[in-house]
């Protein structure tokens, strides 16, 4: 397996002949609706044999097939990296075995959707997180889900179906309520023993806490509500699992309420949601930056057992406006939309290799500039790396039903899925 990134002149045709790759597979395995393609693009290639293009070097190759020159040239002892032509074909080795837990959100919305997506995931999901019950400032929960078809179907494919409990209203996610709730002893417990009946009732097999913008006056509360949940749930043999902000030091103040060290302590797994560095309100830049990615997890390896982490992985980018101006929203768009985008204005995708990130410019019918930037599978591919490199648990997505098409291909490149 490896990346072709698409050169002017390039079809997928020809692209297809160059690796002796059938046009059809090429076209579903990068969730192409047609043949389009646009200079820059990322293109997923499942073949073990790379045919050698012009300028290519062992370094580069390496690069784009996810391994090392060392494991490439023992995979290829015949090749002399100085002697290598056009059109020479090369073995793309396997990388070693590495069992991994994932976690991947969903939203669920109708129960015949929710049960074609959830068994089209199955494969490669250990835990499918179905997105969301609200509570109330007394501790009720307070919405309702149609999510049977979805928690049946997760059962039927070996995939443990985890309830996501948030603090989110109408306005969205209130730190005001997590406080509330955090700071009565009363409305704790009882959050506590309806999560207990909502996940024992419905046939969960566990819950994922995603309290957001909880308060740093908060932060042993909100641990010891962990620990009290921990307590009502592992007798009965159910999971809990947390979705945390990324953070790279206890001195950001907006972060402070998330003890890693005391919610590693506690929690099954701990997702932490590495995106989101640019967002709808900031000016543009990459979502996932590969630099503030590692030192996330170098913050959290040090603090929380690595056995317990999962790395978030965004499946969405963000479409600027520029210059920017403070105040504006940027749309939001799932990786697969910003292809199309380029595609749609024939902008080419440029690549950043010091975030790691692609992004691509282009100019609307009424003349607005735009900035966007995505992920695709080389910035994928790159933290895939990195969950590697920092030997956690595994990996994890926000979300399913924005469908980035190669993502299992090249999740199933660095990891065997582990059933739970």
């Amino acid at each position: 397996m490896f990346i072709h990134i698409v050169q002017p002149g390039d079809t997928l045709f020809s692209i297809s002949r160059r690796y002796d790759y059938p046009l059809e597979s090429l076209r579903l395995v990068n969730g192409l609706v047609e043949t389009n393609i646009v200079p820059g693009q990322a293109l997923l290639v499942p073949s073990y044999t790379y045919t050698v293009q012009s300028g290519d070097t062992l370094s580069a190759i390496a690069r784009k097939a996810f391994v090392t020159v060392e494991q490439l040239r023992a995979a290829n002892p015949a090749v002399d990296p100085y002697r290598m032509h056009p059109g020479m074909k090369i073995y793309i080795p396997d990388i070693s075995w590495y069992q991994a837990i994932t976690l991947a959100y969903y939203t669920l919305r109708e129960p015949n959707l929710d049960r074609t997506l959830v068994r089209d995931f199955a494969p490669y999901s250990s835990y499918i997180a179905l997105f969301e019950y609200r509570f109330a400032p007394n501790g009720d929960i307070v919405t309702t889900r149609d999510d049977a078809a979805a928690i049946e179907t997760a059962w039927q494919n070996r995939v443990t179906p985890i309830a996501v409990v948030t603090n989110l209203t109408s306005e969205g996610f209130s730190t005001r309520l997590a406080s509330q709730v955090l700071n009565n002893p009363e409305a704790r417990a009882n959050l506590v023993e309806n999560i207990f009946y909502l996940v024992s009732r419905k046939g969960y097999g566990g819950v994922n806490i995603d309290f957001e913008q909880v308060r740093g006056e908060d932060r042993d509360l909100f641990t010891g509500f962990l620990r009290q949940l921990r307590d009502r749930l592992k007798p009965a043999g159910y999971v809990l699992t947390i979705a945390v902000p990324a953070k790279t030091s206890e001195e950001i103040p907006w972060l402070r309420g998330y003890d890693y060290g005391g919610i590693g302590a506690v929690v099954d797994y701990m997702f932490i949601m590495a995106y989101d560095w640019h967002h709808l309100t900031s000016e543009p830049g990459p979502v996932a930056p590969i630099g503030e990615v590692r030192s996330t997890l170098q913050f959290a390896v040090e603090r929380v057992p690595r056995k317990k982490i999962l790395l978030g992985l965004p499946l969405y980018g963000y479409d600027w406006i520029i210059p920017y101006r403070p105040g504006t929203l940027a749309d939001a768009l799932s990786n697969q939309e910003a292809v199309l985008t380029a595609m749609r204005y024939q902008s080419p995708i440029q690549y950043s290799f010091q975030y790691e990130s692609p992004f691509f410019r282009y100019t609307d019918e009424l003349g607005n500039i735009h900035e966007v930037w995505f992920e695709d599978v080389r910035s994928m591919g790159q933290k895939m790396k990195l969950a590697r490199q920092f030997q956690i648990a595994g990996v994890g997505a926000w979300e399913l039903k924005l469908r980035f098409a190669p993502g299992p291909w090249l999740l199933r490149k660095f990891f065997t899925v582990r059933k739970v």
